[in-house]
């Protein structure tokens, strides 16, 4: 079995701080990056399985671009408070959840599902 890589954008740096942590306990490796630019390139190189990505200040249009250019990967956004319209948009877009960004255990949970779906399916 291939070790999993997680790619993070979170723009609250104390949150970023808590999920790095929290998913680095399940996850063999968490890149948390500052920018579109450095998730791309960091999902590319680390060949990540997993982004959680802040929907707070990345537009939902991005999710979908992410979801279309790297289809294996499981995007599980995240939110200060998530309502079910931004949920709906967030799946509509691609994304595999949508989480309360304090809610590091409903973040990990979201993301280790994911891959054991993802890895359901391809076996």
């Amino acid at each position: 079995m291939q070790p999993l890589s997680v790619v993070l954008l979170q723009s609250d740096s104390r949150i970023a701080q808590s999920l790095v942590k929290s998913l680095g306990s399940s996850f063999h490796s968490v890149h948390a990056v500052r920018s579109l630019g450095e998730l791309r390139t960091s999902i590319a190189k680390n060949r990540a399985k997993v982004v959680v990505l802040d929907i707070e200040t990345t537009p939902i249009s991005e999710v979908e671009r992410l979801s279309h250019d790297f289809p294996g990967v499981s995007i599980v956004c995240t939110h200060r408070l998530p309502d079910e319209e931004m949920w709906t948009a967030a799946l509509s877009a691609g994304a595999a959840d949508i989480c309360p960004s304090s809610d590091t255990r409903a973040v990990l949970t979201s993301a280790l599902r994911n891959v054991a779906l993802a890895r359901g399916f391809a076996a």
